[in-house]
């Protein structure tokens, strides 16, 4: 125990240490965050904070970066992520993406504390390598207080949801994520929703929501019933994809779709670059045989209805080449693959050997066009859905395949575009104070790169593969990154509204 205290207080000493000491940026190529043209200025940066920016003479006690020839522009902030932590502290994923922010308690669900203010003290315990905000999670704020499967909660359990709520957002988290594709989040109805937005929105936060559905045939609702809790606060699509979809002018008609509708100022979207999405195999089963159902009680008595219903759905999501474990005893393989090796149908390896809670995989359901559309949105921003652990690209390469694909090679975004999307229009959205610009008096989270070098290395079979080119990375004034090595330090910063 004496050995773990004198650790943790020889690295917040060590980061306190460096922390105060004078910086100086010197000749970088400067993207801001505000999707201006780059400039060539130096940075000064003290106490973890940037406090002049043009040209700036050097003094004997400034420790002096070089920036000649790279890019220097504020650190990427990932607005849908996913990850703990306080069992893994170091994701070192994000960091080799640039990331210095992460969002968490996305998709409904967040830690499992009644009062929120204890995570977060932990975390400011245990120290965090990155910054950390979080989402009040719907799906969690049902469970903690009873209110679980429920289509319409009674007035005592509506009543107890939003104090719960609005202390979470007290204690200091940035809005509200739902899952409403999820359990529980599913069985929440729009009287439910709307009372919970208005109060996201008196305190100044955002609905960040994966929506009802994310299916070609039911996304123009899905979007719409998210517009309509536009009226009481900041609203945001989780993810932004069509399922289904097959051309750029469907992704045309879903942006008029918005830009027709009342309440679009109050709509942003993200998503990630890739055209498979990743979450748990229960996407493909019934409403009908999740939760609160019994599901070996399913398989009983409406076994040939299951088995009709995943073999339509996993054929209309590309088959079952299309389906790739992430996690379970299948991991790696296709449920094609796995169907040919127990030589059985593919809905009845779902239905008898994994059921709706026995795995998590990557689905390739989604048209590189419609996507790259969606991307180009003035709204969308960039997050990577991903973890340490997840077995998907997405969370080890999103925003440098943001640089190295889709502006160098596709040129579908200008770099100052497609930084402002990963900086400074996230840290406006969700209302992120003196973050994600580079500007005086903000936070010296900085990123330093030559853009041509920037390698993402994951792939599908090797999703766990870390990103290359990123230099530098300070979090808070500290760097955390120098070339590949990443130094164990924990300037991070829990986030609060």
């Amino acid at each position: 125990m004496m050995k773990i205290f004198c650790l943790t207080w020889c690295m917040l000493f060590l980061t306190t240490l460096v922390n105060a000491q004078s910086l100086l940026i010197k000749n970088g190529k400067v993207i801001d965050g505000t999707g201006k043209p780059s400039k060539s200025k130096d940075i000064l940066i003290e106490n973890g904070s940037i406090i002049k920016t043009g040209r700036i003479k050097v003094k004997p006690e400034y420790k002096i970066l070089d920036a000649a020839g790279r890019v220097v522009c504020p650190g990427f902030i990932d607005t849908h992520a996913h990850g703990n932590p306080l069992t893994t502290p170091l994701f070192p994923n994000f960091l080799a993406m640039g990331v210095t922010t992460v969002i968490l308690g996305q998709d409904g669900e967040s830690p499992l504390y009644r009062d929120m203010n204890e995570w977060f003290s932990q975390l400011n315990q245990n120290g965090i390598r990155l910054n950390v905000g979080s989402l009040a999670g719907h799906g969690t704020l049902r469970f903690i207080t009873g209110v679980k499967f429920k289509l319409i909660p009674d007035r005592t359990e509506s009543d107890s949801m939003q104090q719960v709520l609005r202390s979470w957002l007290e204690a200091g988290c940035l809005g509200m994520s739902t899952g409403l594709e999820y359990v529980p989040g599913r069985y929440a109805q729009a009287g439910e929703l709307h009372a919970l937005a208005k109060i996201v929105g008196e305190h100044k936060g955002i609905v960040m929501s994966h929506m009802r559905s994310e299916d070609d045939d039911q996304l123009e609702a899905s979007i719409n019933e998210l517009l309509e809790q536009g009226k009481f606060c900041k609203v945001h699509i989780a993810h932004f994809k069509n399922v289904y979809g097959q051309s750029s002018t469907r992704a045309e008609q879903h942006i008029q779709q918005i830009q027709n509708h009342k309440n679009r100022a109050k709509l942003s979207a993200d998503l990630y670059p890739y055209t498979a999405s990743y979450t748990g195999i229960g996407i493909v089963f019934p409403g009908w045989a999740l939760p609160p159902a019994n599901y070996d009680s399913i398989k009983q008595t409406r076994k040939t209805e299951l088995l009709q219903f995943l073999k339509i759905k996993v054929n209309k999501r590309n088959g079952p080449s299309a389906t790739l474990f992430g996690s379970g005893p299948f991991r790696g393989k296709t449920l094609q693959e796995v169907a040919d090796s127990l030589q059985k149908p593919f809905e009845a390896v779902l239905a008898e050997d994994i059921g709706p809670d026995g795995a998590s995989g990557a689905y390739f359901v989604m048209n590189e066009a419609l996507q790259q559309k969606l991307m180009q949105w003035p709204q969308t921003m960039i997050c990577s859905d991903g973890s340490p652990e997840m077995y998907h690209p997405r969370g080890y390469g999103s925003f440098t395949r943001i640089i190295e694909e889709f502006v160098l090679n596709r040129k579908a975004l200008r770099l100052e575009e497609a930084i402002y999307k990963m900086t400074g229009l996230p840290a406006a959205t969700i209302g992120l104070q003196k973050r994600g610009k580079i500007k005086k008096n903000y936070a010296a989270d900085i990123l330093m790169f030559y853009p041509e070098r920037i390698k993402t290395k994951a792939s599908y079979d090797q999703p766990h593969v870390l990103s290359e080119g990123i230099d530098y990375v300070l979090v808070n004034g500290v760097i955390v990154k120098e070339g590949e090595k990443m130094f164990e330090l924990f300037p991070g910063k829990v986030l609060k509204k």
